[in-house]
């Protein structure tokens, strides 16, 4: 394991996923009794399991259930663990040369992991899908990641997004 955010930047992360889940709610019109519904927590890589931590990603989403009494039939629960790889993302900003700043970046991140998270909560996106469509979900949630981050782009996040586009590999770092 690499290096890990230091105080400031887990508070950074902290902000860029409030700041995310506004947005986010915003876009896909979620009320805050709508957002409880969407169980998920985000983790830094301290923090996290051996099976979380996933080389060559800034984030991933993992999907745990759980019974909430065991004597009832699909009384089940789930909710996602959102798990940043912060020495991925470190080293991406170290080797970016403060061409990338970590707050677009993590901005960006952020939302998109959230769009996740309401998609496959709502049944749009399949979280256990083959690598194929795993591939064009991808692509589906990107693209609404920039339109939901559009009325905050600069042009420290419009070049977190334009990495992130098709033309460029970074994109293939979020799953």
């Amino acid at each position: 394991m690499g290096c890990y955010f230091t105080a400031s930047q887990i508070s950074l992360a902290g902000r860029s996923f409030g700041q995310a889940e506004k947005m986010a709610g915003q876009y896909f019109r979620l009320d805050p009794a709508q957002w409880k519904g969407h169980r998920y927590d985000v983790r830094t890589l301290a923090y996290l399991d051996k099976h979380e931590v996933r080389e060559g990603a800034f984030a991933h989403l993992c999907k745990y259930e759980c019974e909430e009494k065991p004597e009832r039939q699909g009384g089940g629960i789930h909710f996602y663990r959102i798990c940043l790889q912060d020495d991925r993302i470190l080293d991406a900003i170290e080797r970016a040369h403060s061409f990338i700043r970590l707050s677009p970046l993590l901005l960006y991140i952020a939302a998109h992991e959230l769009v996740h998270v309401i998609r496959f909560d709502r049944g749009e996106g399949n979280f256990d899908a083959s690598e194929e469509e795993k591939s064009g979900e991808e692509e589906k949630v990107h693209r609404i990641t920039r339109n939901l981050l559009k009325p905050v782009t600069d042009t420290d996040l419009n070049l977190v997004m334009d990495c992130f586009s098709s033309r460029y590999q970074i994109g293939d770092m979020l799953h």
